[in-house]
Parts: structure tokens; sequence; C-alpha cells
């Protein structure tokens, strides 16, 4: 049997599992992949082949560059079946826990979450002990989540906790100590251990858990939430199970290694072919990147495909933003809300939505409504204090910030919207130390280097020096907004570094005039460049700057004219030039 057909075998088998374990986010994400799975051609339509390897504009670099290590060429690695857990089996009374698990899983679809851990309180089969333990889980939960709006409001801070946390752990490790625990118990277990915050004991059971059943995508979510360092990451004993190339590729790019991720997907993409999931985590790859245009490519095909997704399109709308493409955000914000408007997803497009037009107010409003639908959902926050800091609110902004980086201390973008709201208070100090933050987890964004640069240059720290080295890490990452290497001219200017100075006032003029981009920059590089060639004696290329000068209109015109004139009177034979006859 070959590969394709053992995944797609273990993913059918996997989905009525997680399915009747209620395990529903992790079972949609197995049925996406079993559809992601390349087809026989022989049964398709040309319509239905829409990721083709050659065809395809997003299918690119990576296929032929070299691979992370582990998986071989024919597209996942793979070994022979992993164990999958037993059903319970026929026995006495089997017949009456089958009917009990029936109608427990009813009530839990229908979010009767006690009810249904009261009627499995007797079952002792493993399935029965798990949604039961699962329900009173969740239960704990939603209660957690009514106590935190009944103190604080929706959006505030609270100390309540899940109070089932300590009857579950007691039980669920009894259960793994006797050995009579599944591979979905150990789940719920490690998941119990990472809210008490025991994080070394919670990634080994669920270690054991993806080792024991890999095909529960929960599982490798909250195990990769562990994992903040690549030490963490490496140290794990993972089975070698094209399951964990999902799971790598996944943390590699929460770990910010987005060229090695972005290998990974499209490896995997030699078998699915098809899923949406790979096609969404490869935008997000190249967004981290800043790679717009390809990521632009990406959600325009999955919206194609999948016109009701509304899982990432937060992120698409980030990027038209971004681009300020009114119409295509517009249309954006429009199709989600009819879609789905009480998804946090939808609510941060709209929010971005107004946030383009220039109405700040009713933006901030719609990424409040995001959070009230999800108060940890780490994009609305992040938002919303760029929204404040539009509004000058930097109190809020900071506030807003704060509560992303609780959420998420690897966010670099609220590092560094805290940077810019305490430069804006006049506090560089604090700035500084925020934009380090910033430039620690993202070092490879010009953005905050320059940002870092800046604050240096302040009057309060006027520290020159260690601006300059910023704002060359910035010209060493690809900086867009051509700011550093005008910055570095000056600074070096005003330090009497003239050569220096020279060196990068000539690479920023070939730069722009690369670019085909005029402005006062332009005329301060050619004077600058003039005014020093004269100094060296070398005239023909002084002349040569000069020359452009004069095509200008302002008073750099009459300052060329002059340097002409003292270059003439300065240079012995040099040939005799009447500047009045040149162009006005």
């Amino acid at each position: 049997m070959g590969t394709k057909e053992n995944c797609r075998n273990e993913l059918r088998t996997a989905i009525r599992h997680l399915s009747d374990r209620c395990l529903y986010s992790a079972s949609k994400w197995a049925a996406e992949q079993l559809v992601g799975i390349e087809q026989d051609p022989a049964k398709f339509t040309p319509s239905h082949t829409r990721f083709q390897r050659e065809s395809s504009s997003i299918r690119r670099r990576f296929r032929t560059n070299e691979m992370v290590t582990s998986t071989p060429t024919a597209g996942v690695s793979y070994v022979s079946s992993s164990p999958v857990p037993e059903e319970e089996g026929d026995h006495d009374g089997a017949a009456v826990d089958s009917d009990f698990y029936l109608m427990a899983k009813a009530y839990f679809d229908c979010r009767e979450y006690r009810r249904a851990a009261h009627v499995l309180r007797d079952q002792t089969g493993k399935k029965a002990v798990f949604l039961r333990c699962y329900a009173l889980y969740l239960a704990g939960e939603k209660r957690k989540e009514e106590e935190t709006i009944e103190l604080e409001g929706p959006l505030g801070k609270s100390d309540a906790v899940n109070r089932e946390l300590v009857s579950l752990e007691r039980e669920l490790s009894t259960l793994r100590k006797n050995g009579s625990i599944d591979p979905f118990g150990l789940y719920l277990y490690g998941l119990v251990l990472k809210e008490k915050g025991s994080e070394n004991l919670a990634c080994a059971v669920l270690m054991e858990s993806v080792n024991s059943y890999p095909w529960n995508w929960s599982a490798w979510s909250e195990l990769q939430s562990l994992c903040t360092t690549i030490e963490t990451l490496n140290n794990l004993n993972l089975n070698n199970h094209w399951m964990k190339d999902f799971f790598l590729a996944s943390a590699y790019q929460e770990l910010r290694m987005h060229n090695e991720s972005l290998a990974k997907y499209e490896n995997l993409q030699g078998t699915f072919s098809f899923s949406n999931y790979i096609q969404a985590q490869i935008a997000k790859a190249q967004y981290s990147l800043r790679e717009f245009e390809q990521v632009e490519v990406i959600f325009e095909e999955l919206l194609r495909n999948d016109p009701y997704r509304v899982e990432d399109m937060d992120m698409y709308s980030n990027v038209l933003y971004a681009k300020e493409c009114f119409s295509a955000l517009s249309y954006l914000a429009h199709r989600v809300f009819l879609t789905d408007k009480y998804r946090p997803e939808s609510c941060c497009i709209i929010g971005n939505y107004y946030s383009l037009k220039g109405q700040h107010e009713k933006s901030v409003m719609y990424f409040r409504r995001a959070l009230k639908l999800n108060k940890n959902y780490l994009s609305a926050w992040t938002l919303m204090g760029h929204e404040y800091v539009e509004m000058k609110n930097t109190p809020a902004a900071v506030d807003a910030y704060r509560r992303a980086v609780d959420i998420n201390p690897c966010d670099y973008r609220a590092w560094y919207g805290l940077g810019q709201a305490y430069e804006m208070m006049g506090m560089p100090f604090y700035a500084l130390h925020y934009f380090r933050k910033s430039v620690f987890l993202q070092p490879n964004d010009s953005r905050l280097w320059i940002a870092m640069a800046q604050c240096y240059e302040t009057e309060q720290l006027h520290m020159l020096e260690e601006a300059i080295k910023c704002y060359r890490r910035a010209a060493n990452c690809n900086d867009r907004e051509a700011i550093a290497l005008h910055q570095l001219a000056k600074l070096h200017s005003e330090l009497g570094r003239l050569e220096e100075a020279a060196f990068y006032y000539k690479k920023d003029l070939e730069r722009m005039e690369g670019e085909e981009r005029e402005g006062p920059n332009m005329v301060e590089a050619l004077l600058f460049l003039a005014t020093y060639c004269k100094a060296q004696k070398r005239f023909e290329e002084a002349e040569v700057y000069c020359t452009r000068l004069l095509d200008y209109t302002g008073p750099e015109k009459e300052t060329a004219k002059s340097l002409l004139r003292g270059m003439r009177i300065a240079q012995s034979g040099f040939p005799s030039m009447d500047v009045e006859h040149f162009p006005i």
C-alpha cells in the first residue's frame, strides 16, 4: 500500500475516533487533510487540480531547494502504522455502556457538560471516562469565563480558575500510573497540567499521547505551545510519523524559522496537494517574511476554492491594509460579515477596514467586539493598540499591547508597539527597552532596527554610535523604506566622518536612481557629494553632481553655480565655463 493510501486510511479512521470523543477541532483538521491528499488524476477533471505542481502560481522556490532533514522526497516521512487504540469490545453490559455514552454525547453536543458527565459517572470504559473528564474540564472552563465576566467584565483581568483541574489531575494521574489511560486521556491530562503550570510534565504526557496516537492534531498543538525554544523542540523524543512533519512545520513557524517551515510545507504538498491548511500556513510564513505579493496570490486562490473560509482571513486583511487596497479590503469585510459576523477574525477584518478609512473609534469598537468573542485573540489586542496610538491615547495603547504580550511573549509587534507608545510619551529609555525585545524576536525586520536607531538619536540619549550600528543592521535587512542609508550618511556627516558619509550618500543616490525616485534626499546627496568631491579635488566628479543640481529650481541651483565657479578658479588648467549659460 502506497504512502498516500496509508495516509488516507489512517485519516478516515482518525476522523471517526476524534468525532466519537467530541474532539471536533482535531476532527475537522483531519478531514481537511484527508480531502487535501492528491487524488487519482484519472478520476478528476482539470477543475479539481488547482494545486498541480507546474501550473499553480503558489508552488514555488522551495521545491528545488534543500529540504529540512528527515523528510524523504516521496512527500512525507512515514513509518509503519502506529498503534490505533482499540474500541470498546463486546462484553456483558457493552450495549448499556454504549447507550449511556450516546446520551452523554448528545448532552455534550448541546453544551450541557455537567449533565453529560453525570450520565457517565458509573461508566468505566475508556471512551466513557475520557468524555466524562473532558466534559468536566469544559464545564470548569465555562464557569471560569462566567466568573471573569461577572467580576471584571468580558475584557477584564481576573483570578478566576477552572475549579475542576485539581480533581481531574488526581484522577488522570492515577489512571496513568495504573496504565489504564488511552492516548486521548493523556491528551486531556497534558492539557490539565499545562493549565496548572506544570509545563515539563505536561510536555512529557503530551509526547506520550502523540507517540501513541499521532492523528490528534489538538494534542500536537498543545505540545507545540510548550516548545518555546528550539532546544525544547530538539529534545522531544517523537516517533517518525508523517504527522510529525506537520508538527515540525508549525513549530518552526512559531519559532520564527520561516524558511525551514516553508521547506517542510512545500515537501508535504507532495502528498497533500489539495490542502487548504498547508496553503494558509505557507501564506503565514511568507507574511512573516513580508512577501506580501505571494501572500495575496495564495489567499485569492484560497477564497476562490473555499469562498466561505474565515480562518486566517484576518491576516489577508492585514496584507490588504498594508498595501492600501481599499476596494479589496472592503469586499473581504463584506464577505466575512455575510458568512459569519460573530467570529473574531471577521471583527478584526472589519476593524482593519474602518482603520484604513481613518475611522479609528469605529475600528476600536470592532476589535473590542472580537475580544468579547475571544479575549485571548492576540491580533485583536495588537491591532487595537495600533488604533489607540493613532488616536494619541497612549495609556490605552500601552494596556492593549501589554495584554498582547501577556498572551504571547513572542509577539514582536506588541513589543514594538510598546516602544512606540513610550516614545510618544517622551520616555526613550523605556522605549529602547521594548524595541530591543522586538528586534531580539524579529532580527530581520529593518523597521525595528530603524525605530531603535531613532530612539538612540533622541536628545535624552544622543547615542549616535549605537544609532549607526542599528542603521547598518537595517540597511542589511532589506530596508524597503530607504531610510537607513540616508540616516547613516547624515550621522557620519554630523560626526565629521566625511569619507564614510560620502560612501553612504553615494549608495543612497544609486538606490534612488535605480528606483527612479526624486525628492529632498536626492538633492541633499548631490549637494554633499559635489562639495566633498570639490574638497578632494575630484573636479570632474564634482562637476557631474553640480550639473545635475542645475536641473532643480530651488536654492540648490545657486549653490551648484557657486561650486562650479569655485572649481573654475581653483583648478589650474580647468576649462573655462560660463555657468550663466547653463539652462535655468
